[in-house]
């Protein structure tokens, strides 16, 4: 095929123009003979027995424990990336294993005969959505031996893509990252990541089988403000009042220095959002 021959992937908002041979923005998916495709499909970099609470999940199977399995790659560049090792990396920057889906529920099945509390798979860590048919081939393999499949995810990924999930995931957890396009922009999100995160919540909103929660990550002096906050859960309370909400606390990481997010500011903002949603929750405090 010749090499001025290009295809655009469909996945994000990105909307990445590629040739054989290229990989997209996030690092995880590139074209290849002839086709895009899921390079870090099965690729994994991490895998951790957590409990349900870590995801965060607040109000699903409390006292539960996940397998939870990462690759590489994401869609967005957020400055602060807590796992920028992986999340930020390409095939040659980090370790990896292929794992395939049915190797994946066997290491889940092994870990309920050890661990009882053990009720199924996270896809976490990295951003799954870069190579969600592996989410989607994990969560029917995981409903027929009866085990959960769960999303933690920055939610960039467009509809037809999120359509497909909803239906095979049991739950969610979803980053609302601010309340403004431009604060998507500054993640490193294209121009309709805002609207694109936005949707997805309310598809898994919709989606009776998926239990969702979301998670806003308060960075000073970026999407601290009590009107943005007051936006956000209102926005979310439209959608669904029973949404458990996340305010957590930022530590500085990966390209971001300065203090963390003062306690005091993450307590305030949660009492914001306690105004319009029932179900607020404070983490990294």
């Amino acid at each position: 095929m010749s090499a001025s021959v290009t295809a655009t992937c469909d996945v994000c908002p990105h909307g990445c123009r590629l040739a054989e041979g290229q990989v997209g923005a996030c690092r995880a998916r590139g074209w290849r003979d002839g086709k895009v495709a899921p390079l870090a499909y099965g690729r994994l970099t991490s895998l951790a027995l957590d409990p349900v609470e870590k995801k965060p999940l607040a109000r699903w199977r409390q006292g539960g424990l996940l397998l939870s399995a990462g690759s590489y790659g994401c869609n967005l560049h957020c400055p602060f990336c807590q796992n920028h090792e992986i999340a930020q990396a390409g095939e040659t920057d980090v370790g990896w294993r292929y794992v395939s889906p049915e190797e994946l529920v066997s290491l889940t099945l092994d870990a309920r005969a050890q661990h009882p509390r053990t009720v199924g798979i996270a896809h976490t860590y990295n951003e799954p959505l870069t190579s969600w048919e592996y989410v989607r081939d994990v969560g029917l393999l995981a409903h027929e031996a009866g085990l959960a499949n769960v999303l933690v995810s920055n939610g960039c990924a467009n509809a037809p893509v999120i359509d497909v999930l909803a239906p095979l995931v049991d739950a969610a957890n979803i980053d609302l990252k601010g309340f403004t396009a431009d604060y998507y922009r500054w993640c490193g999100g294209a121009q309709e990541a805002f609207d694109t995160v936005r949707a997805c919540i309310k598809r898994l909103a919709a989606e009776p089988s998926c239990h969702l929660e979301v998670t806003c990550l308060v960075v000073p002096g970026r999407n601290d403000t009590p009107d943005e906050m007051r936006a956000l859960s209102a926005w979310l309370a439209g959608v669904d009042p029973d949404i458990a909400l996340h305010v957590t606390r930022y530590f500085p990481r990966w390209k971001m220095s300065g203090g963390p997010t003062p306690v005091s500011t993450v307590y305030a903002l949660a009492d914001v959002a306690r105004e319009a949603l029932p179900h607020v929750r404070v983490g990294n405090c």
